[in-house]
């Protein structure tokens, strides 16, 4: 089976526990889709081929009213994401609407250009509030969670300093 964007993301979660499709998009939106999304349309394709492969098994659950499909992972799965885990090639992927306005801003006059800029930084800081929201004192994540964590609060530090200096610099520069 040849593994995609979601593969990954679906079986770490697994691997935390069993999980329907509704608690594994639920978990993603409380975790890691700020680096790496994915949508029930997404989701749900995955692991039926998942299933099929043999890298998860599903059974028949139930929540309330509702039916639901709960899966664990397999044993090949756990070995088919440690191998991976273990892998030394690393791409890095990034999809930043942000960007994608900044690169066509040449279009614009220059003040609705730093105007974007400023909304870039604004949206730094609304997400660095947001994630330190979600530090609600109950005790240490995980290391390595709290080290994502870590990488996202910096990340969002640097991005608004990167804003502030980017407008000072295209101010001066006009």
């Amino acid at each position: 089976m040849e593994p995609t964007a979601v593969t990954w993301a679906v079986l770490g979660l697994l691997s935390r526990g069993p999980r329907c499709g509704y608690d594994i998009k639920a978990a993603v939106d409380r975790t890691i889709r700020h680096f790496w999304a994915a949508s029930y349309g997404q989701i749900y394709p995955e692991l039926k081929r998942l299933e099929t492969a043999g890298w998860i098994d599903g059974s028949d659950g139930s929540r309330g009213a509702r039916a639901r499909r709960v899966y664990s992972i397999t044993a090949t799965g756990r070995r088919e994401l440690r191998s991976w885990l273990a892998g030394t090639e690393t791409r890095i992927e990034l999809r930043d609407e942000s960007l994608l306005r900044l690169f066509f801003a040449d279009t614009l006059p220059r003040r609705d250009g730093l105007g974007l800029l400023a909304a870039r930084r604004e949206g730094y800081a609304r997400m660095l509030a947001y994630l330190q929201s979600l530090d609600d004192g109950t005790g240490p994540d995980p290391p390595f969670v709290d080290l994502v964590y870590r990488w996202a609060l910096d990340y969002c530090e640097w991005g608004m300093e990167w804003c502030e200096r980017q407008e000072r610099r295209l101010r001066r520069a006009a």
